[in-house]
């Protein structure tokens, strides 16, 4: 008789203490429309234009995934797959890419990412944050280094940041 008034009591107890994971079951996050990695990448290649580059700006989802590819007529051939492999790096390592390579010169515990497939370690792979969380990336290649890349990136980054601080 007392077994059975403590089995329900037990059961009830281990219930209680095992950790429910049906929260962790689904998560939620942001990510850029496609409208607005549009507005981003338009904003990117006309920065580029203004200074006088030609060049391709990529748009990334949070997860590597391209959302938009704008190229200018005379951009090299190159620069479509690189501008999109720079914002896929930033995005995939949630890094600047200009960061990147002072991370990872020979001899340094990262230099392996520079042989990782897709991985471009040049500037101009720069990450998108908004409310503190990453939305994507955008790459940006055929300006005269990556210097210039980053700007062009970053003035499409400034260009819909009122949209991205929600």
């Amino acid at each position: 008789m007392i077994v059975r008034k403590f089995v329900p009591m037990v059961a009830v107890a281990l219930f209680l203490a095992v950790p429910s994971h049906a929260q962790d079951a689904l998560v939620t996050y942001k990510s850029l429309s496609p409208e607005l990695a549009l507005d981003l990448a338009r904003a990117a290649l006309g920065e580029c234009r203004k200074r006088g580059f030609q060049a391709a700006v990529g748009v990334v989802d949070r997860f590597g995934v391209t959302q938009v590819m704008l190229r200018d007529r005379f951009a090299g051939a190159h620069t479509p797959r690189t501008a999109v492999n720079k914002a896929w790096t930033a995005a995939s390592f949630r890094t600047n890419t200009t960061e990147l390579v002072a991370l990872t010169q020979p001899g340094m515990p990262q230099a392996g990412l520079r042989h990782l497939p897709r991985a471009v370690i040049l500037g101009g792979g720069v990450v998108i944050e908004a409310g503190g969380s990453l939305v994507g990336a955008v790459g940006v290649s055929g300006a005269p280094g990556g210097d210039a890349d980053d700007a062009c990136a970053k003035a499409g980054i400034e260009a819909i940041r009122d949209k991205l601080d929600f």
